[in-house]
């Protein structure tokens, strides 16, 4: 079995600037900077043969290249319950459009299309207990982030990897977007 998902990742600024908000939270646990990237769609557990349908069905993918920024943060999870702290993802068209493809394509290789609306993000932390209050102030203190515009020329299949210090991401295949 392996455990998939679909991405955007970023560049090395990007991320680094992203790195640069990963303090100031009690009990965040922050992700790594090599880890931080925009899900498409997550995929889960599945055998290798759907893994190979998912691939060639992502390979038919076409889109055009696009520019993305990140602005602003917050988090999921009702007041007492924050579990995830993240940045956010400007309105895009193109970056809509390219979900939709996605999640199309991962229909058409035998999964069932999500329920969750996507909320275009970048995990920032996640936490087991909720950080009371203090998420409220960092959320206020850091809305005016603003980080880009880059090109997003490609898109990713991940293989996550769950291990004790948390999850190692590995790329198996990369989707080229168009350049006209």
């Amino acid at each position: 079995m392996l455990r998939l998902f679909v991405g955007v990742p970023l560049p090395e600024a990007i991320r680094d600037r992203l790195a640069g908000l990963s303090a100031g939270l009690p009990g965040a646990k922050w992700v790594s900077p090599w880890n931080m990237h925009l899900s498409l769609r997550f995929i889960g557990e599945v055998p290798r043969h759907q893994a190979e349908d998912i691939d060639h069905a992502l390979a038919a993918v076409r889109g055009r290249a696009f520019d993305m920024t990140l602005a602003g943060v917050g988090f999921f999870g009702p007041g007492d319950k924050v579990r995830v702290l993240w940045a956010g993802v400007r309105r895009s068209d193109a970056l809509m459009h390219l979900q939709d493809k996605v999640e199309s394509a991962v229909v058409r290789a035998g999964l069932e299309p999500e329920r969750r609306k996507f909320k275009p993000h970048v995990t920032l932390a996640r936490f087991k207990s909720s950080p009371g209050n203090h998420v409220g102030a960092y959320v206020e203190d850091h809305d005016g982030f603003s980080a880009g515009p880059f090109a997003v020329d490609h898109f990713v299949l991940f293989r996550s990897h769950l291990g004790r210090e948390g999850a190692h991401y590995e790329v198996l295949a990369e989707y080229p977007l168009d350049d006209a």
